[in-house]
C-alpha cells in the first residue's frame, strides 16, 4: 500500500505570492495514498530536509512529491535527503510549482487550483516509481581537444598538467591559430609570438599530450567517459620521425610564388611549407595542389635534397584511433570573406584588405618585415581608413549579432600605424564603441587622445578608386548626417568574425548543438557555459562566438577544469533514466518483434542486437538490446518502437497515463 509524504515550499514569498500553499498542502492530505502533507517556507533548507527525512523514518513513507522550484536546481538536493532517510531516491518526484505555476499566473484562486493539480499527477507517478539503482561506467581518462589555438593550446596543458592523457588535433600544420598571426595583442601591445610561442613548444614537449597536426576527426562513437575517436592524419609527403626540419627541402623548392595562407596572400610560399617559422611542429608538408611533382610527374628537388631521406610522395592518409572519456571542441572562428563586400571594393582593390591582412603588414615577422605598406606598390600609405562592423550588426548580410573584438583591435591597428608612421592620418568609421574588458575602454581612449586617431560615427556606403586613391564615402552621424568623403591610401576593413569551416560538419559528427550561424552551442548560457548538450563533450573560446584572447583563455581553462573534474573518479555515476527493452517470460521472450528501427533513429549508437537462446545454446529470437553506459534516455526510440516494447525507466507508459487521468479525473 503507497505511502506517500507531500512537502510544500513557499520558495520565500516565490510560489507564495501566487499560491495558497496552506491549501495545497490540506488538499494534498486528502490524495489517496498521502500520509502526510504539509508546507513550509523554505524546503529546500537544512530544516526542510529534515521534515522529509522525519516523516519517512516515522510514517514509513513509501514516496516523496516534493512541491517546489524546477527539478532541475533541486532534484538531487531533495533524492539526497530521502537516501539519507532509506528511502531510495527514485522514488522522490518533485512538482514544479514555480516556473509552471507561481511565477507564470497572477494570484487566484485558479493559480492555486493548478499547483494542487500538479502536485496531484506527481502524487500518482510516484505510487509507481520503482526503486531504481545508479548506472556506474568506467571512465577512460584522457581527452581529445579539437583545435590547437590558443583555446586548445590552454585547455590541452591544464588537463595534462593534472596528469591526464591529452590528444591535441589541429587541422593545420601547426598550431597556434589566429593569435599566431597577430603583431601585438591589446590593451598592453604585448607582442603576440612572445606570449604564444612558448606555450605552443610546451605542448609539443609535454610528456601526457600527444599532438597530432594536419589531421581531422573521422568520427566519433560512444558517450561521456568512453568516446571513440576516429582520427585522419593527412599526409605530409614526409615521414616526422627522419625529418630534422633543416630546412633545406624549402630552399631548394622551386615552385616558389604560393600566396602563403598565414601571410594572408600578402606573402609567397613554396609547395614544400612551414606556414611560419615559429611553427610547430617545425616540419614542413608538402602542399600537392601546387608540387610539379604530383601535378606533371617530374621534380623531386626535394627528395634529392634531404639529408635524411624523409620524402615520402607516395603516402597515403592514414587513421588512429583514440579512446576518450571526455573531447573538448576548440575550433576557433574565421573571418569573412571578399564576396561579403563588393561596395568596399575588397577582393578588387589591392589596397583594401582585412584586419588580419594588417597584422601581418604590422608584424614584425610579416611580409613586409613589421612597416606598413601598400599591397599594391609598396609604398608607405599616408592616410588609411578603418572600417569597423564591416559585416558585423548587419542585417542585411545575414549577421546581426557583434563580432566583439573588432572595435578593440581597429584601435590597436590604428594606434600601430601611428607608431610606425608618424606623419600618417588613421580615420576610423565606427557605429559605436564597445569597449567591454579590463583596461578596454582606457585603451581606446588613449588611441584617441594620445595617438590622435580620427573617429568618425557613421557608416561607409562605398569605397571606389579615383586617380589613383581609394575614396571612401559615408556620413557623420555626429554632424547631423553630413556626408563625409575621405581620400585614402589604405582601407582595412574590421571584418566579422564566423564560425570556422566545417563546423556544422563537425558538430553532426558529434551530435552538438550549433545555432543558425553555425558556433557551437552551450548548454546553459550562464549555469554551464563551457558545456554541450551532449554530456561529455565541452566548448572553449571561439568556437561558441567570437571571443577575446583573455575570455578565450579563461574559457580553455573552465572546460579543462571541467574534464579533470570528471576524471577524478574512476567511475562515472549516472542516473538510471534510460530505455530498456521490456522482456517476459518463454515463449514470448519479449514483444520485440526485431524490426529494429530503433536502431538507425538512436542518436546516441545505444542500440544493437541481442540473441536470446535456449538452453541448448539455439537461437529462437533476436530483439534489441539498449547499452546502458550509452543511452542517455532521449526516448527517440519509444517514439518509433512500433510495438511498444521500449520504456523509459521513470517515465514508463503506466506513470505518464496515471498523470494523465490524476488530471483528467480528480478525487
Amino acid at each position: 500500500m503507497a505511502r506517500i509524504g507531500v512537502f510544500i515550499c513557499h520558495c520565500g514569498e516565490n510560489i507564495s505570492a501566487t499560491v495558497d500553499c496552506e491549501k495545497v498542502a490540506k488538499v494534498a492530505s486528502e490524495f489517496p495514498g498521502v500520509t502526510v502533507s504539509v508546507d513550509y517556507k523554505y524546503m529546500c533548507s537544512d530544516p526542510g530536509q529534515n521534515m522529509v527525512k522525519e516523516a519517512i523514518l516515522e510514517h514509513n513513507l513509501t514516496g516523496v512529491v516534493v512541491s517546489a522550484c524546477s527539478p532541475r536546481m533541486h532534484e538531487p538536493t531533495f533524492r539526497n535527503a530521502c537516501a539519507e532517510a532509506g528511502l531510495n531516491p527514485f522514488l522522490c518526484e518533485m512538482a514544479n510549482i514555480r516556473e509552471h505555476c507561481s511565477w507564470v499566473h497572477e494570484k487566484s484562486d485558479a493559480t492555486t487550483d493548478k499547483a494542487i493539480d500538479i502536485v496531484r499527477t506527481l502524487v500518482e507517478k510516484v505510487k509507481r516509481n520503482e526503486a531504481l539503482a545508479p548506472i556506474y561506467v568506467p571512465i577512460t581518462k584522457t581527452a581529445v581537444v579539437i583545435g590547437g589555438g590558443v583555446a586548445g593550446i590552454q585547455a590541452s596543458l591544464d588537463i595534462a598538467d593534472a596528469g591526464h592523457k591529452v590528444v591535441l588535433v589541429e587541422r593545420e600544420p601547426s598550431i597556434g591559430g589566429h593569435m599566431s598571426q597577430l603583431s601585438e595583442t591589446f590593451p598592453t601591445l604585448d607582442c603576440s609570438q612572445c606570449i604564444l610561442t612558448p606555450r605552443m613548444v610546451d605542448v609539443a614537449r609535454h610528456p601526457n599530450i600527444t599532438l597530432y597536426t594536419y589531421a581531422e576527426i573521422e568520427s566519433v562513437d560512444g558517450s561521456i567517459g568512453n568516446f571513440n575517436v576516429k582520427i585522419r592524419l593527412k599526409s605530409k609527403s614526409l615521414d616526422e620521425k627522419l625529418c630534422t626540419g633543416c630546412g633545406a627541402c624549402i630552399q631548394k623548392c622551386p615552385v616558389k610564388k604560393i600566396p602563403s595562407e598565414f601571410e594572408q596572400g600578402l606573402g609567397k610560399r613554396t609547395a614544400i611549407y612551414v606556414p611560419f617559422p615559429q611553427a610547430v611542429p617545425n616540419k614542413p608538408v608538402i602542399d600537392r595542389v601546387n608540387c610539379t611533382y604530383y601535378i606533371k610527374g617530374k621534380c623531386k628537388v626535394c627528395e634529392i635534397v634531404c639529408p635524411t631521406k624523409a620524402i615520402r610522395f607516395d603516402q597515403e592518409d592514414s587513421f588512429v584511433e583514440v579512446q576518450a572519456g571526455a573531447l573538448l571542441l576548440a575550433t576557433g572562428f574565421d573571418v569573412l570573406k571578399t564576396n561579403f563586400f563588393p561596395e568596399y571594393g575588397y577582393g578588387k582593390y589591392e589596397d583594401v584588405i582585412d584586419g588580419l591582412a594588417f597584422e601581418r603588414l604590422a608584424s614584425a615577422s610579416g611580409p613586409t618585415k613589421g612597416e606598413i605598406r601598400r599591397p599594391s606598390d609598396g609604398e608607405i600609405p599616408k592616410k588609411i581608413v578603418f572600417i569597423a562592423c564591416a559585416g558585423s550588426r548587419d542585417p542585411a548580410k545575414g549577421i546581426e549579432y557583434c563580432s566583439k573584438i573588432c572595435c578593440m583591435y581597429t584601435a590597436k591597428h590604428a594606434m600601430l600605424y601611428k607608431h610606425k608612421v608618424h606623419e600618417g592620418t588613421p580615420y576610423i568609421f565606427y557605429m559605436d564603441i564597445r569597449a567591454t574588458g579590463k583596461m578596454y575602454e582606457e585603451f581606446v581612449r588613449r588611441a584617441i587622445e594620445e595617438d590622435e586617431v580620427k573617429y568618425i560615427r557613421g557608416r561607409v556606403s562605398q569605397v571606389y578608386e579615383k586617380n589613383g586613391k581609394l575614396i571612401v564615402r559615408g556620413v557623420d552621424t555626429l554632424l547631423m548626417g553630413q556626408p563625409v568623403e575621405i581620400e585614402a591610401d589604405m582601407v582595412v576593413l574590421a571584418t566579422a568574425g564566423i564560425a570556422s569551416p566545417g563546423s556544422e560538419e563537425l558538430a553532426q559528427k558529434l551530435h552538438v548543438s550549433y545555432d543558425k550561424h553555425k558556433f557551437f552551442s552551450e548548454a546553459h548560457p550562464k549555469l554551464k557555459p563551457v558545456e554541450t548538450n551532449t554530456a561529455g563533450i565541452y566548448l572553449a573560446g571561439a568556437c561558441q562566438s567570437t571571443k577575446d584572447i583573455p575570455e578565450t583563455v579563461a574559457a580553455a581553462s573552465g572546460a579543462a577544469a571541467k574534464i579533470a573534474g570528471l576524471f577524478s573518479n574512476d567511475l562515472l555515476k549516472r542516473d538510471p533514466l534510460i530505455a530498456v527493452v521490456k522482456k517476459c517470460a518463454p515463449p514470448l521472450y519479449s514483444s520485440c518483434t526485431g524490426c529494429f528501427m530503433c536502431i538507425p533513429v538512436c542518436p546516441y549508437q545505444a542500440i544493437d542486437k541481442e540473441e536470446i537462446k535456449d538452453r541448448s545454446g539455439n537461437i529462437i529470437k533476436t530483439i534489441s538490446h539498449i547499452n546502458p553506459g550509452l543511452c542517455q534516455g532521449c526516448g527517440t526510440c519509444v517514439a518509433f518502437c512500433k510495438s511498444k516494447s521500449i520504456d523509459i525507466l521513470g517515465y514508463n507508459h503506466d506513470q505518464v497515463c496515471a498523470e494523465v487521468e490524476a488530471l483528467l479525473n480528480e478525487w
